[in-house]
Order: structure tokens, then sequence, then C-alpha cells
């Protein structure tokens, strides 16, 4: 009786297989210049051909999303206002909804039809979620101001809270470290966070970004390194 996890990323499906609590299995498939268009098709479709799972949770990091006060509740425009944000294929993308009561937020986001309809095509219990809603989900502010930073692989999303009220979320898509360094620090400028007054915590995947953290230390005074992902240990998925 195994459980499966699923993040989806920019370019990669990153995988647990669960016994009980356990991760039996895990590993990344991620596209490249030299893979087929469908390779994460391909690689997805053959790992839920290989056991019948008692239950799928599914979280997407990819950044297609808008944040809204919890209770917006004119879905219609769900599509309409993502595509403020990046652009929005509707024919392709299935519109989703995930709320976080604990700071009275919701996302919009949307998610790849084709990976949708071939994980509810399992008839298998299905969970969705947004990467954002979950990681908001795991954080316990102070009275302070905060940024919270979780790296990916090429990718970044990071909240700014104040004083336990979330002022801002974004997830972008980079494509080097210094870019990571250029979007916190732009952003710090734009909402008044004063890199003395304010406290930095970094989550996922630090080691791979190891340049990143260590220029963001030149800039900033607190910085803490909250979780660091190891083998069997992923900050989202867990």
């Amino acid at each position: 009786m195994e459980k499966l996890k699923l993040l989806f990323t920019k370019d990669s499906v990153h995988y647990q297989v669960l016994r009980n609590k356990t991760v039996v299995q895990e590993n990344q498939f991620t596209e490249t210049e030299d893979t087929a268009a469908d390779f994460l098709k391909e690689k997805l479709t053959a790992l839920l051909a290989e056991n019948k799972f008692t239950a799928i949770s599914v979280v997407s990091a990819l950044n297609h999303f808008t944040l809204l006060p919890e209770g917006f509740a004119e879905h219609k425009l769900g599509y309409d206002l993502i595509a403020l944000n990046a652009p929005v294929a509707e024919d392709n993308e299935e519109l989703m909804l995930s709320v976080n009561k604990k700071f009275g937020v919701q996302f919009y986001y949307t998610f790849p039809k084709n990976f949708y309809s071939l994980i509810k095509g399992t008839k298998m219990p299905v969970n969705f979620n947004f990467s954002g809603e979950k990681f908001l989900n795991s954080l316990s502010p102070k009275n302070q101001k905060e940024i919270h930073i979780n790296l990916y692989r090429q990718q970044v999303e990071f909240f700014a809270l104040d004083r336990k009220k979330v002022i801002l979320y974004n997830n972008l898509d980079v494509n080097s470290e210094v870019d990571f360094l250029y979007f916190i620090m732009f952003t710090l400028s734009k909402i008044g966070f004063g890199t003395d007054e304010t406290q930095f915590f970094v989550y996922g995947e630090t080691t791979e970004n190891e340049t990143f953290i260590s220029e963001l230390k030149k800039f900033v005074r607190n910085l803490k390194i909250v979780f660091d992902n190891i083998p069997q240990k992923n900050f989202v998925l867990n």
C-alpha cells in the first residue's frame, strides 16, 4: 500500500513513493535540450503504470498563478487574473484554486491539462495543491518584517510578511543565481523592507544555490537556512 507524491517545477517532475511514512523510492525527471517533447509525460505515464497507489498528492510550483484575499468567488475571472502575470493558454491549462485559511488568502493557479488528465485518469484519490499555499502554511512568522525564500533548480518563490501579514508572494523562473539575487533585492526596494531590519529565511535547494546564499549574505544582516533538501527530505513534499 503505497502513496505517490509529485512536485512539478519549471522543467522537472520530482517524485517520492511512500510506504506508510517511509520514502521507499525517489527520483526526478528533468527536461533538457536533448529530451523529446513528451519526455515528462512519458516518464510520468510509466511511473503511474508501475503501481496502483492508494493515493496521489500533487504539488505544482509552476508560475502561472495569482494571489487574492480568501473568499474571492469570481472564479470565472481566474484565467484573466493569472494572465496579468503570465501568458495563459486556456485550452491547455486546468484552472485550480488553493485556499490558505491560516493567512486569509487564496491562489488561483493553472496546471497543464495533459498532466491533469493523465493523473485523474488513474481513478485513484488525488489531492492537488499549489506550492505557494503549502509553503505559506508551514510558516509561523513573528511581529517583524520577514522574507521567506524557497529555492528550486532555476526557480525561486518567496513571501514578504510584515507582522504576520502577507505583503507579497512571487514565483519566478530564472536562469542564474544572479537573477535570484536581483529579484529579491528589487522586491525589497519596492516594498520598503530595509536589509538591516528584515529577517531572511531560506528553504529548499540551498546546496545547489550556495552561490546565491553567499551573495545574499553580503547584503543582509539576518539570514537563516531553515530547511536544506536532502535525499528523502524535500521541503515542499514533506
